[in-house]
């Protein structure tokens, strides 16, 4: 007797999105933790746990948590990185060791795969990004409408993280190029002499000094001409970060000082502040002159550059305008 095979029936859910957002910033907030835990889940849901090893043959480990308190973790491993244009990653329900569990484990019915497939592309459009979502492999019919459902709902909230962050760039007018001074240009609701005294006061610097997860040490400061600085970072797990340098010119309208990451010795960068009085309040701008060019050419230290130094520079905002407002 012939055995026939039935073969299981599956769903391929497709959705495309236009963001008004370029496609570096939604990259990131597909693979950088911190981004995805403000968006992942549906409308009311929230992300306490995103783990994500952005490599090929790296794995993923999200954990969204409903109104009512219940918690639907999952994994994936990723299968194809193309930056900026396309990842592939496969997808499947999980415990929260990230053991592979059965769509039943959470109530699921129909027939699930122990493991499905997402692949996610990225288009520059004029400023914009066109993105497409293709999730395969779930059963068709009400299960798959209400992933489909549950995805809209994320990308919504996805959306407005976007518009959000757009507006925070659009404060900081950041230019980095190779070859050439990087600049950071920023209004501040404060006067001048606010500004001058929180960048050259040994008791401000760590109020606002990089970014907010790191806490900062003055070591050594002599905010004058021919005067050195050293400042220590550190991190939750009492890594330091140490940074030096010297001052060439400090006026109350202008700073012209050298910094130098201690853990990469040798790459000094020259850097430029100026104070401006603009109707009351301050236009600083930031020029930092990169000794070797290539520096600035990955563009993954690029970003990572860029997201520390508008932090910073928020932080400094958040104290001197509070204050000035007080």
């Amino acid at each position: 007797m012939q055995k026939t095979m039935t073969k299981r029936k599956s769903a391929s859910l497709s959705i495309t999105r236009v963001f008004d957002a370029p496609v570096d910033l939604v990259w990131k907030a597909w693979t950088d933790p911190g981004y995805v835990k403000r968006w992942w889940g549906p409308k009311d849901f929230t992300a306490p746990f995103i783990m994500i090893d952005f490599r090929v043959g790296g794995k993923s480990l999200f954990c969204m948590r409903s109104p009512d308190g219940q918690e639907f973790w999952s994994t994936g491993i990723y299968r194809e990185i193309v930056p900026e244009k396309r990842i592939v990653t496969t997808d499947s329900f999980s415990d929260e060791k990230g053991e592979i569990v059965p769509a039943s484990y959470y109530g699921m019915t129909g027939e699930w795969p122990m493991e499905l497939l997402v692949t996610l592309t990225f288009e520059k459009k004029n400023g914009k990004t066109k993105f497409t979502l293709v999730h395969e492999g779930m059963p068709p019919g009400e299960m798959s409408e209400q992933a489909k459902a549950g995805w809209n709902e994320s990308l919504d909230k996805l959306e407005t993280l976007l518009h959000d962050e757009k507006q925070h760039r659009e404060k900081n007018i950041l230019v980095i190029e190779p070859g050439k001074p990087a600049s950071l240009t920023r209004i501040f609701d404060a006067p001048p002499e606010r500004l001058f005294s929180a960048v050259t006061d040994p008791a401000r610097i760590p109020l606002w000094w990089g970014p907010g997860n790191l806490t900062t040490t003055v070591d050594d400061m002599d905010a004058r001409s021919g005067g050195s600085w050293r400042f220590i970072q550190r991190d939750a797990d009492g890594n330091e970060y140490a940074f030096h340098g010297v001052y060439h010119e400090v006026s109350p309208r202008r700073i012209v000082q050298t910094l130098e990451f201690e853990g990469m010795p040798g790459h000094v960068q020259l850097e430029v502040i100026t104070f401006e009085e603009a109707d009351g309040k301050t236009k600083m701008v930031d020029k930092s002159v990169i000794e070797t060019p290539e520096d600035v050419e990955d563009e993954m230290l690029k970003s990572a550059m860029a997201e520390g130094w508008m932090e910073t520079i928020d932080r400094l905002a958040e104290l001197v305008e509070k204050k000035w407002r007080e």
